[in-house]
């Protein structure tokens, strides 16, 4: 049986002066793919060997979401965008340390999240963040004319892929690499045939987390049941 356990207060990094409690599984035990997959359908995320969900005993603000993939519908600025990359060259691999994708994402961390603490990442943390899991995951290269854009990470489940985390280059002008990297996760869910991107977290109150109410239809995992998120009402 899985055991799990509730970390010490910290400061929450989505919500500015409110603090946060994760529930964690406990290191010692060993998560197969089928174990790791019931725990992403239940609301949590991977982060190395971390696997956690928010349990904030007076905030829900942390809501679990997944896009139904194969009834996806693109909304203009995202075919725009779509159409825009078609020129990228993607590749799958293993997961491993490669020197310029820890540049790309020092640079993204520089420009993205300057004073989040991630941007001072050393090596050693951006391994234990990114290169480590005990779980069936691929590391994505997107290349424009050889020269490396975007970096992608994603776990396979049976029932989709969980878009673990993505970085990208932040200095071309009016590129839109993050909704890109959505888009095609969605589009390689569809071909395989599986249901859900699953997306992490969607924060309302949380400008860098919010545009994931855009990927409809959206599900949220509230009260313990996946239902439709409605984009009408959370704007």
């Amino acid at each position: 049986m899985i055991k799990f356990h509730t970390t010490n207060p910290y400061s929450c990094s989505y919500l500015p002066g409110k603090s946060a409690c994760s529930e964690v599984v406990t290191p010692e035990y060993s998560i197969d793919i089928p174990a790791y997959a019931k725990l992403i359908q239940a609301g949590f995320r991977r982060s190395g060997h971390y696997i956690y969900r928010p349990r904030c005993e007076h905030c829900q603000a942390c809501l679990s979401v997944r896009v139904q993939a194969k009834s996806f519908v693109p909304k203009r600025f995202q075919r725009r965008a779509w159409n825009q990359h078609q020129h990228l060259q993607v590749t799958a691999h293993p997961l491993h340390y490669n020197p310029a994708h820890y540049a790309l994402y020092q640079r993204y961390q520089t420009k993205r999240h300057a004073g989040g603490g991630m941007d001072k990442d050393c090596r050693e943390q951006y391994h234990n963040f990114l290169l480590q899991s005990h779980v069936d995951s691929m590391l994505i290269e997107f290349r424009d004319n050889q020269q490396l854009r975007m970096v992608s990470i994603i776990d396979l489940l049976p029932d989709g892929f969980s878009s673990v985390y993505t970085f990208f280059d932040v200095e071309i002008a009016h590129a839109s690499f993050g909704t890109y990297s959505i888009l095609w996760q969605i589009e390689q869910c569809r071909n395989l045939g599986m249901d859900y991107l699953y997306l992490g977290y969607w924060i309302q109150d949380n400008r860098k987390m919010r545009y994931k109410i855009n990927f409809q239809p959206l599900e949220v995992l509230l009260d313990g049941r996946w239902q439709l998120l409605d984009s009408r009402i959370f704007t």
